[in-house]
């Protein structure tokens, strides 16, 4: 859906200093080789299967089918996959594209931790170095996934600058390869940032909606009447549209981090209050205050804590191939214990953004209709802050 340049539509593109020229046009040309060389991606295909535990399941919720009187429902299990989310799909690509390169090293940004956990884990697979910037709130927040990250071997640096959350790590993570380009891989993830790592990311995530594809057909015989999921910078929700995208039939839903409430100024609902703007090496919506700086967001989910979105999905909000829907802090805890209660899983906090929504949807909707929701994590990491929300104090 991109040019060669790396836009869709007028968002996109390289906003980045000419330090960093370098290394952008490095990648580019080879992840253009590498993406069609047949070794690669047989090679990339075994890691998915025998390491990541790929295929991950289509999954017929159906107490949650039964008691919503609705659409059926079905969930995408990327909360299986080694590591406990979609992450993993798109660090061992980049890791192994990295080593093809020649690279010994790798950076990563981290919000929920989640992401920084899958760096970590392919770096120790694959024997490369591994350094994690981590906002100091969210090494807070999440210090399960933190020491996990130590244990893997990683070293993690607390970012302590502005709002100490993801968009500083993701500012740190640049600093720092700027300043290292010649051994070091950025391995961003999130489909967001300069071209080319919209396109790969989104790539290496494509693999969730081929496998829905495949699944639900065989199911079903027919394909899904909606797609739903959570949507921060946007890499399991991309991942999850993209061979959906020409199937005009399928409606493509993400859910944004509301907070607490898009009327306020806590929140991270990019698509219902943010601008054009550039960012992070892209232009895109970003949220912003009066006089056009990134604003600080907010939401209980670490995870979609961005104050922007990755320029394909702007682009597929500004022809209207999406949509996307604010879900506060509240409605999404309590879509956490929803489908904790009637499916017996725990999704992430960051999933149950998609998980709210498509409980809303499903009672209006028939049991002729499909719904199919990417769980993209698992919740243990979230059962501490969620306590803490309801009030309970527990030991973590």
């Amino acid at each position: 859906m991109s040019n060669q340049s790396g836009r869709f539509g007028i968002h996109g593109g390289q906003y980045i200093p000419e330090t960093l020229m370098n290394a952008v046009i490095e990648l580019e040309q080879a992840y253009n080789f590498y993406k069609n060389d047949k070794a690669f991606n047989h090679e990339l295909e075994q890691l998915f299967n025998e390491y990541a535990g790929r295929p991950s399941r289509l999954y017929y919720a159906s107490r949650m089918t039964e008691d919503l009187h609705g659409a059926k429902i079905y969930l995408k299990r990327e909360d299986l996959n080694h590591t406990g989310a979609h992450k993993i799909n798109n660090v061992l690509g980049q890791a192994l594209l990295a080593k093809k390169m020649g690279k010994t090293r790798l950076i990563a940004e981290t919000g929920a931790g989640q992401h920084g956990v899958a760096t970590a884990t392919a770096a120790a697979l694959m024997g490369l170095s591994c350094v994690v910037f981590m906002g100091e709130e969210d090494t807070r927040r999440q210090a399960l996934n933190v020491y996990k990250m130590r244990l893997l071997g990683a070293e993690v640096i607390s970012v302590k600058t502005g709002t100490g959350t993801l968009k500083d790590a993701v500012s740190e993570a640049f600093r720092e390869w700027t300043s290292r380009i010649a051994d070091t891989h950025y391995c961003l993830g999130s489909v967001m940032g300069p071209h080319p790592f919209p396109t790969i990311v989104r790539d290496f995530q494509s693999v969730i909606s081929r496998e829905i594809k495949a699944q639900i057909l065989q199911r079903e015989n027919k394909l899904p009447d909606y797609v739903i999921a959570c949507v921060g910078g946007g890499s399991n929700a991309m991942g999850s549209f993209w061979h959906f995208i020409n199937d005009k039939s399928v409606k493509l839903i993400g859910c944004e981090a509301a907070g607490r409430g898009i009327n306020t100024p806590e929140t991270a609902a990019t698509i219902a209050t943010g601008r054009l703007g550039i960012f992070h090496g892209m232009k895109s919506y970003f949220c912003q205050d009066n006089y056009g700086q990134i604003a600080p967001v907010y939401s209980i989910s670490a995870g979609l804590d961005y104050p922007g979105i990755g320029p394909e999905h702007a682009y597929l909000h500004d022809i209207k191939r999406a949509s996307y829907v604010p879900v506060t802090d509240e409605e999404a805890v309590n879509a956490f214990e929803y489908l904790s209660r009637t499916e017996g899983i725990i999704p992430a906090i960051e999933s149950a953004h998609a998980v709210s929504h498509a409980i809303k949807l499903a009672k209006t909707l028939s049991r002729e209709n499909i719904i199919v929701i990417t769980i993209s994590g698992r919740g243990d990491k979230d059962c501490a802050a969620i306590a803490r929300y309801r009030g309970e104090n527990i030991n973590e």
